[in-house]
């Protein structure tokens, strides 16, 4: 292959690399977040609170909307992802006040 046909495939692996890194830290940082939600969790399950707060959930998303949109990123898409990761900590909530570990 002829260097200048090898160019935009070296570019490619170099982007790459970085989306994969970018995906890594996600992740890192999903568990870092989910680690903080079961302590919620926890919480709420001891002193009885409901596994969902729908006026918070209203308040992040507004604001993750417009932290969206400075980001130049869909809000639509910010909202989607935010409304899947807090059916996710319910469930787990649900979860944790069920089997009464919240002791």
């Amino acid at each position: 292959m002829a260097l200048e046909e090898r160019a935009p495939l070296d570019e490619l692996a170099r982007i790459r690399k970085s989306i994969d890194n970018i995906d890594a830290a996600l992740i890192h940082m999903l568990a870092e977040r989910f680690r903080f939600t079961q302590q919620v969790g926890l919480l709420k399950a001891r002193h009885h609170l409901p596994p969902s707060d729908p006026d918070r959930e209203r308040l992040q998303i507004a604001r993750l909307r417009a932290l969206a949109e400075e980001a130049q990123l869909d809000p639509a898409f910010a909202e989607k992802w935010f409304n899947f990761v807090v059916a996710e900590v319910i469930h787990h909530h649900e979860q944790i006040a069920a089997n009464g570990e919240s002791e």
